[in-house]
């Protein structure tokens, strides 16, 4: 006999990542497949991309359709649960990964700018989350992943309302964890730290430098493992691991 883990662990199961276009989320939906899941990959204004990963995931011989999805709007978010049922007839995966950055000092943050960082980072997360349940808790069973951030669990200054957004992720997750873990549904975070991705393409030459002394590995994460820790908790073997907020993050905290 032997423990390995079953190289197409998701088989026959289903999954909805937002932010699936490009960066960790593009990562996230092309681990989720290679592991057997059917997967809808959500786009907001990436469409070129999300159906190239769509296209990636069908010729690896898998499973996946792309859709429009704001996670602004409520309505779109049980859309895009309902779109993934009708399409695969189950939802068993849930990552909530879509999202936008703010650096500013929070004296030069707007209403507006809080509001949207607010609106798609936790109004989209809530919308998703509460669409899905009641098909996880008919089958009593279900994960849900949220990607959060590093600086949800310390802070950056220049990043106050992305910091308090996704110290709200976090919260989120661990409060829900509770509720639900009778069911038979896990929730947890990652809370990656500097990923290499088009979010961070900010950090180069001196700055780049002066980060990467502050991390033990002396490098940057890259997508795809942060991909594999989603896939991991999207997994039969990650049944004990609920309402907790993991951190790839090369060691920066620990």
């Amino acid at each position: 006999m032997t423990n390995e883990r079953p190289a197409r662990e998701l088989a026959g199961q289903a999954a909805l990542v937002t932010g699936a276009s490009r960066g960790i989320g593009r990562a996230i939906a092309l681990q989720l497949a290679a592991a057997g899941a059917g997967v809808m990959v959500a786009y907001h204004r990436q469409q070129t991309q999300a159906e190239a990963v769509v296209a990636a995931i069908r010729a690896a011989g898998g499973e996946a359709e792309a859709i429009r999805v704001d996670v602004r709007d409520p309505a779109a978010c049980e859309a895009a649960v309902a779109a993934t049922v009708d399409r695969f007839g189950r939802i068993d995966v849930l990552v909530n990964n879509a999202g936008t950055a703010l650096e500013k000092l929070l004296v030069d943050t707007t209403l507006q700018e809080w509001s949207d960082l607010v609106a798609v980072h936790l109004t989209g997360m809530y919308a998703c989350t509460r669409a899905a349940l009641p098909h996880m808790l008919a089958r009593r069973y279900g994960r849900i992943i949220t990607v959060s951030s590093i600086w949800g669990i310390t802070g950056a200054a220049g990043e106050v309302a992305y910091s308090a957004v996704k110290a709200g992720q976090n919260g989120f997750t661990r409060a829900l964890a509770q509720e639900v873990g009778p069911f038979g549904i896990t929730v947890n975070a990652v809370a990656p730290g500097a990923i290499d991705t088009e979010m961070n393409s900010f950090l180069q030459g001196d700055d780049l430098e002066e980060w990467l002394r502050r991390v033990p590995v002396g490098r940057l994460g890259t997508p795809d493992e942060v991909a594999a820790l989603v896939r991991f908790l999207a997994g039969p073997d990650a049944g004990f691991i609920t309402g907790q907020v993991i951190s790839p993050n090369g060691g920066v905290v620990v």
